[in-house]
């Protein structure tokens, strides 16, 4: 990946998560806060984001897809793993890479409320709004962005780049060239 197709850059990123970490401690005071991570994508994100929390809370993960080796989701949403802990009664702060089609946090999001917890709210790093085929209410935003597949702080492109401490934006001959190297 070269520095040319930096989109957001580490410090900017950092920036953003110790605000939003900030605003979500005032907002969470007082309340039994788990904190969902939607894996893999949000680990990064998650990390950083509840050591800027200065709240007790909870972690959970769930682990679902849509993309699996693509660029573009497929609209098939997989729960690949289900919360280790129930949620019932507890304030529920999902925290997610990227909001894209909307189409798996919509899903997600219908199958947490089941579970009867007292409030569930959406942090999430990345929105891309053009893409949106789901309206969904994201209360805690890092970013808006363009229509650009990003790598990097977590987001993967076949399982690779994750360990990137930017956001950088693939173009579709980069994704070629890639697969020709396998």
């Amino acid at each position: 990946m070269n520095e040319q197709n930096i989109y957001l850059s580490e410090k900017q990123i950092q920036k953003r998560i110790q605000e939003l970490g900030e605003t979500i401690t005032q907002d969470m005071k007082g309340k039994d806060l788990v904190c969902i991570g939607i894996l893999k994508g949000s680990i990064i994100f998650m990390a950083d984001l509840i050591r800027h929390i200065q709240l007790p809370l909870s972690i959970d993960f769930m682990a679902a897809s849509s993309y699996g080796d693509a660029m573009k989701s497929s609209g098939v949403v997989k729960i690949n793993m289900d919360l280790a802990h129930p949620i019932e009664g507890k304030d529920v702060l999902i925290i997610e890479d990227i909001v894209d089609t909307g189409l798996t946090l919509d899903y997600l999001l219908k199958h947490l409320k089941m579970r009867k917890p007292k409030s569930l709210t959406l942090c999430s790093l990345l929105l891309k709004p053009s893409k949106l085929k789901k309206p969904i209410q994201v209360d805690y935003l890092g970013f808006s962005i363009d229509d650009r597949f990003v790598i990097g702080y977590g987001l993967d492109h076949a399982e690779k780049f994750r360990n990137l401490p930017y956001l950088a934006y693939v173009e579709e001959e980069d994704s070629e060239n890639q697969k020709e190297k396998k």
